[in-house]
């Protein structure tokens, strides 16, 4: 759902450019972690201005707010996070996401790591069934 004249990739950099503090910085530095962790994402830009990264379905968007980035794994709450990356939408079922602040440090591993997991259960995926036609 991206503006048809330009592809997600540039909407994308462009957002990280009109991000003139903090922010643009800690938003390039996740979205190159983000394609080191899985080079064949697919980058898209929805709602209006949000980044998303899929491979194999959605993986995480992009939020850039006033203070912080946020990062939302769509189906946060089925990845193990031994380092407690996840600081923010607790306590839904699903999603789970990770807010940035000025003066936060991301684990670059940790955050691989995640990322490694999000790939790996959307990969694991069962396939959807096919429909019998009759004969």
């Amino acid at each position: 759902m991206s503006d048809s004249a330009h592809p997600p990739s540039a909407l994308i950099d462009q957002r990280i450019a009109d991000l003139d503090d903090w922010r643009g910085p800690c938003l390039a530095r996740m979205r190159a972690l983000i394609l080191k962790a899985e080079p064949a994402i697919t980058e898209d830009w929805k709602w209006r201005g949000v980044p998303v990264w899929y491979h194999q379905g959605m993986i995480c968007t992009g939020e850039s707010y006033k203070d912080k980035i946020k990062l939302t794994f769509v189906k946060g709450a089925r990845l193990p996070d031994p380092k407690g990356l996840f600081n923010a939408s607790l306590e839904g079922n699903t999603r789970r996401a990770i807010d940035i602040f000025e003066s936060d440090v991301i684990d670059e591993a940790a955050f691989l790591d995640l990322m490694k997991a999000a790939l790996d259960l959307n990969a694991a995926k069962p396939a959807k069934p096919t429909r019998k036609t009759k004969a």
